[in-house]
């Protein structure tokens, strides 16, 4: 097959370059650019597009004798990433920027370009499997549990599916990954893990919205209304929170209190009791299937809403205004703007994003 190689500049995209090459295919490799900020080095970065990044997929290019090149994707990740992620905030709602990227640059505007160009397919080093049915390709999790990450790859429909290619997804661990990468001489094999949100390489995500939205005093208040403190803004909480909150009346428990509800069109953030984090339904209207439908309109499955979560047994319920999903326990911490991806033994069955919760916990009791 004709090739494009994704390659940020780490180890993993690096070695799926690599066996790509080693198994006949016609491979060329490709960084995307997506910040046109001339300085963003990875000192004191904890991201995965620096300047650095770039030049390390270039050398790994060039040890493995394949065509590079550099694609501006800058514009397109501002408007599709960095922009969705501000005004999904300023919605009181938690979004997942690296499963917008997978959406929206790497599986539909690269893609999109690749096949343009005549390529077959995307490759990258993500870490999940794609298994061959009469029915077209499932999309599975990775031999690796601790490093799968199909739950961002939630979002491949059935016609991405068919144009990607992930070689890493049977390799059983990271170290072999590493291992491999040493033997060939690749520079990276030893380079850290990028994490945090590559666009706010500080990690300071308060300070990085306070700055694009501004700051605006509203109430915190609880479950029945009565004001127990003040924030300046309420974009800066999510669901779950617990630190930074700065209260100042205690709970009469004594009992530490945390973020329930942000509601932005009155500013106001709603804490509470950690029992009443706990939520047994979720329902979306966004939503995609990663290969064929579901048959059944009512079926049993697994759900998982963070990349490193456990999944949950549920029972999922696809209606005319979207899903929901019933969860045998209920989830904790579940926010608006998550993603629930839904699985069925390993198979991604698809994803939606959360835009209704259910407490488990009324607010009399």
């Amino acid at each position: 097959m004709r090739i494009l190689a994704a390659m940020s500049g780490g180890v993993d995209s690096a070695v799926a370059a690599a066996r790509a090459v080693e198994a006949g295919h016609d491979v060329v490799g490709v960084h995307l650019a997506l910040s046109r900020a001339g300085g963003t080095l990875r000192t004191g970065s904890r991201g995965c597009c620096t300047i650095e990044d770039a030049l390390d997929a270039r050398r790994a290019a060039d040890l493995l004798g394949i065509p590079f090149y550099v694609w501006d994707f800058s514009e397109r990740f501002r408007e599709d990433v960095i922009a969705d992620f501000v005004s999904e905030y300023q919605a009181g709602r938690t979004p997942n920027p690296c499963m917008r990227c997978n959406e929206k640059i790497k599986f539909a505007a690269l893609l999109e370009r690749a096949i343009e160009l005549g390529f077959d397919a995307v490759c990258t080093g993500h870490y999940a499997t794609l298994v061959p049915t009469d029915a077209g390709l499932e999309l599975h999790r990775a031999a690796d549990n601790a490093k799968d990450q199909s739950y961002v790859l939630g979002v491949l429909t059935a016609e991405q599916l068919a144009h990607t290619y992930f070689p890493l997804g049977t390799t059983p661990s990271k170290a072999v990954v590493r291992a491999e990468a040493a033997e060939r001489g690749l520079t990276v094999a030893q380079k850290p893990d990028s994490h945090d949100i590559c666009f706010i390489p500080d990690g300071d995500t308060r300070g990085w919205l306070a700055e694009k939205v501004g700051t605006a005093t509203g109430e915190i208040v609880d479950r029945e209304g009565a004001v127990v403190g003040s924030h300046e803004g309420a974009h800066a909480f999510t669901v779950g929170q617990r630190r930074g909150l700065k209260l100042g009346v205690p709970a009469a428990d004594g009992k530490p209190r945390f973020v329930l509800e942000v509601r932005p069109v009155t500013n106001t953030v709603v804490v509470g009791p950690k029992e009443a984090l706990a939520t047994r339904e979720i329902s979306g209207a966004r939503f995609s299937w990663a290969g064929a439908a579901p048959v059944d309109a009512e079926f049993e499955c697994e759900v998982q809403i963070r990349a490193h979560s456990e999944p949950e047994r549920a029972t999922a319920y696809v209606e005319p205004d979207g899903v929901r999903v019933v969860p045998e326990r209920p989830l904790d911490g579940v926010a608006p703007g998550q993603t629930a991806v839904l699985y069925v033994g390993t198979r991604v069955l698809g994803q939606f994003t959360i835009d209704r919760t259910v407490s488990a916990v009324p607010v009399d009791a």
